[in-house]
């Protein structure tokens, strides 16, 4: 059966197999890699749902392991429209950077990993020109009470993988600090989490040179994931 993928006025045609298709075979865009992380709700104010990361080999999206994920506490918001502070995940593709974490990297670790040590910060303030990066020691222009301490988050950060949502070019008063990492007690303030078990998993999985993303949406709807 063949179908099209339209986004905007690009229209790709892809011949796919009988029946069900695999997830990223019917997103829009997958970022052009060969490795793809799925984050999906069931609708836009669900706080937990399923992480899935996939491999694409000889033309196929195969599924390399699944895990269920926690979002914000408010559920998701289009990542172009979010509002920093409203507990919402942000809906969207995204890069993966880089990783860090307060433990050491995962044996089989290929991305590149920061450690956490006592002066490591991620910058919040709208004012700073750090915002929304890591930064050590905390620069005189950055608030402490706008920046997040990463090593009082242990459990949460003991391995997480930066999300590039308001990365590349911020927009102030977007957001800031959005990973993906470890379970903490219930929903974030607007990353994606995982269990400890499954964020390692995806550590020793994921391979810079496949150009891995993320694709944050929901099953169906405005937020749904294959329009990204």
């Amino acid at each position: 059966m063949r179908t099209a993928l339209v986004t905007g006025s690009l229209i790709v045609s892809a011949l796919l197999p009988q029946g069900p298709s695999p997830l990223p075979a019917r997103l829009a865009d997958t970022g052009g890699g060969s490795q793809l992380i799925t984050a999906v709700a069931p609708a836009p104010g669900s706080t937990t749902g399923r992480v899935t990361w996939w491999d694409r080999r000889a033309g196929r999206w195969y599924e390399a392991g699944s895990a269920e994920a926690r979002f914000g506490a408010n559920g998701l918001t289009d990542g172009a429209r979010r509002v920093q502070g409203t507990n919402t995940t942000p809906a969207g593709l995204y890069a993966l950077p880089y990783a860090f974490g307060n433990r050491r990297a995962p044996a089989g670790t290929e991305y590149r990993y920061r450690r956490v040590t006592p002066g490591s910060w991620w910058c919040q303030d709208n004012a700073s020109g750090s915002y929304n990066r890591w930064t050590e020691p905390l620069p005189a222009d950055c608030a402490p009470g706008e920046a997040e301490h990463l090593a009082d988050y242990g459990t949460q950060y003991a391995h997480a993988l930066v999300i590039a949502f308001n990365y590349e070019r911020p927009v102030r008063g977007r957001g800031a600090g959005i990973f993906l990492h470890v379970n903490g007690r219930g929903a974030t303030a607007g990353c994606v989490s995982v269990p400890d078990r499954a964020m390692r998993a995806l550590l020793r999985w994921a391979d810079p040179r496949r150009s891995p993303h993320i694709a944050i949406g929901t099953a169906s709807g405005a937020l749904a994931v294959t329009r990204y």
